[in-house]
């Protein structure tokens, strides 16, 4: 791997899911409460530099409409109570002044939303990711983001899925194939 390098001007920062109805599940092979804290020095890092932070977050409507409900062998079941404060960013986290938060209603964080829009106004052509749940709502985001020419930066342990074996598999299968996989600790040492 080479040094990393990031164009401050034209990245941007996406994290994806770190609500508090998210971060509260069991998570691998990180904890919820390391993926926030990652997530979290990585935003500061971004604010610091003046460069955009995009926080995401899932939330159905009201009338539950807008959810998805593909034939599926083994589909998606919503939680069957959500707490008022459930699609609430962590405060760890965000938001901040100046930070831009998007509201999805299915997995990626591009289809239905303004995210890509918001981006180019800004001449952003990098993006840095990370959140939670790896296999889903972050790679769901980083292909739509592939297919839009976005180049992209994974923050691997400010990551986490369900299993150690989903999170593995996307960092090491799908992700290499259309981006740069790198720790937090290289992604602040590109920003000094």
């Amino acid at each position: 791997m080479n040094t990393l390098s990031i164009e401050k001007s034209k990245t941007a920062l996406v994290v994806v899911d770190l609500q508090k109805g998210i971060v509260g599940g069991q998570t691998a092979p990180y904890a919820a409460g390391d993926v926030v804290k990652n997530a979290a020095a990585i935003a500061d890092a971004f604010r610091a530099n003046g460069m955009p932070v995009f926080l995401v977050r899932v939330t159905p409507s009201p009338d539950g409409k807008d959810a998805l409900h593909p034939a599926a062998d083994a589909p998606m079941t919503p939680p069957s109570s959500r707490g008022a404060d459930w699609a609430e960013i962590v405060p760890e986290v965000g938001p901040k002044a100046g930070d831009f938060v998007i509201t999805k209603h299915q997995w990626g964080a591009f289809y239905g939303t303004e995210l890509d829009l918001e981006l180019r106004r800004r001449g952003i052509s990098t993006i840095v990711l990370c959140g939670i749940s790896t296999n889903i709502g972050v790679e769901s985001t980083a292909r739509f983001a592939y297919e839009y020419g976005y180049d992209q930066i994974f923050a691997e342990d400010a990551s986490a899925a369900r299993s150690p074996e989903e999170h593995t598999a996307t960092m090491t299968k799908i992700f290499p194939r259309i981006g740069l996989v790198r720790k937090t600790d290289e992604i602040l040492d590109a920003l000094r």
